[in-house]
């Protein structure tokens, strides 16, 4: 018999889910309002949860431009912290079946291990670059506007059900179903996924934000049954869900050794250039066939590895990585507006960057951004630039 979810462990699951979401937003008024009556409110969501009786709110929806435009639907807080839990309660026992290459939204496998990871496959493939190499890039054309939920609901509920007679691990002999409450996990997957995040949303700002966004980054513009939130953190996790079916083709059906996925930019790195194009066919098909996506052909690249690769704002070369151009752009764009005023905010700002920069090759280039006499008035760096000490700030005037 498998575990039955308590009203008094969704108690504590949904505050340990609070302060979650609460976390760099505890200045926020609509936090504040929640906090405000905070056992009340959280007795009020269990009561929900436990009957299901719980129905996602309407969001807000609103036009971003940087780093690029972007359409946003924000979830009201209730419903992050319903997100939190069900993240917490999940993203374990889903990576369980991802590939180690899968590298958005997961622990200690964002950006920078993503870039490590292909420039490892590279070295490995080109035998320490003794070898030509190339990488062969795909894109998939809007992909979280163009996710077909019930698909993706099949797909999660399909894992949950396998996983939960799993181990948990080697040091944990119980399995996943002794421990989560697997029915009410389907159910809040059903919950989540289903909604359509068009329904009596609220939109923020004129209509005119849109003109100039792509109809295929828009979910007012996809069919009927298509597309995720980009802003929900359930969505950062259900993008993994649903292109792990793509990453398991990709490895155990065309045998693709050095293969990698970030979101929807994924490589395939090979020292033979025409078996890796001869896979594109058969990759639009099972895409298309399976997943109903599309693959981006016009972003569809090879490279050769000695000339560099760019991948996740990084340039990756024989035995170094530099920063892209088009995010060193946007750096120095950043850094011409920061108010030198705030010093805690130049404090945090630079380094941001300097912590960033740290992992490429950029001991010039930071000495050639920050070394400067407007930064020289405002604080000292160590030896290495890589950190600016916030003592001089304070001390210092602008």
């Amino acid at each position: 018999m498998g575990y039955k979810l308590t009203r008094q462990d969704l108690t504590r699951d949904l505050y340990i889910a609070f302060y979650d979401a609460r976390r760099h937003k505890a200045n926020m008024s609509y936090v504040a309002r929640f906090e405000r009556d905070l056992h009340r409110n959280i007795e009020h969501l269990c009561d929900s949860l436990i009957t299901r009786s719980y129905q996602p709110k309407p969001s807000k929806c609103f036009i971003i431009e940087y780093p690029k435009k972007r359409e946003v639907f924000a979830a009201q807080f209730i419903d992050r912290v319903v997100h939190h839990l069900y993240f917490n309660y999940t993203h374990e026992l889903f990576e369980r079946t991802f590939i180690q290459d899968t590298y958005s939204c997961i622990k200690e496998r964002g950006t920078h291990y993503g870039i490590n990871r292909l420039a490892s496959h590279i070295r490995q493939e080109s035998c320490n670059y003794q070898h030509p190499c190339y990488i062969l890039k795909l894109d998939i054309r809007g992909y979280f506007m163009h996710i077909k939920r019930e698909r993706l609901q099949e797909i999660a509920s399909n894992s949950l059900r396998a996983m939960q007679t799993h181990r948990i691990s080697k040091g944990r002999p119980e399995t996943w179903e002794e421990v989560i409450d697997i029915d009410f996990l389907l159910w809040l997957t059903k919950e989540i996924i289903l909604l359509d995040p068009k329904t009596n949303c609220e939109l923020v700002g004129s209509k005119d934000n849109w003109n100039g966004l792509d109809r295929n980054k828009s979910l007012f513009f996809t069919e009927e049954g298509c597309g995720l939130p980009i802003g929900n953190l359930t969505s950062q996790l259900f993008s993994n869900v649903y292109l792990n079916v793509f990453d398991q083709y990709m490895k155990r059906e065309l045998h693709c050794r050095h293969y990698g996925r970030y979101v929807d930019d994924a490589y395939i790195v090979s020292c033979d250039k025409e078996w890796m194009l001869s896979l594109v066919p058969e990759i639009r098909r099972f895409l298309k066939e399976s997943l109903c996506l599309e693959l981006h052909m016009g972003k569809l690249s090879v490279c050769q590895s000695n000339s560099g690769v760019e991948f996740l704002g990084s340039f990756v070369k024989p035995y170094r990585n530099y920063v892209s151009n088009q995010s060193l752009r946007r750096v120095k764009s950043n850094i011409g507006k920061i108010d030198f005023t705030d010093h805690e905010k130049v404090f945090r700002t630079v380094n941001s960057y300097l912590g960033m920069f740290v992992h490429y090759s950029s001991f010039n280039l930071r000495k050639e951004l920050f070394l400067k006499q407007k930064y020289i008035d405002v604080a000292k760096f160590d030896s290495d630039m890589t950190k600016m000490d916030k003592r001089t700030i304070k001390r210092r005037k602008l």
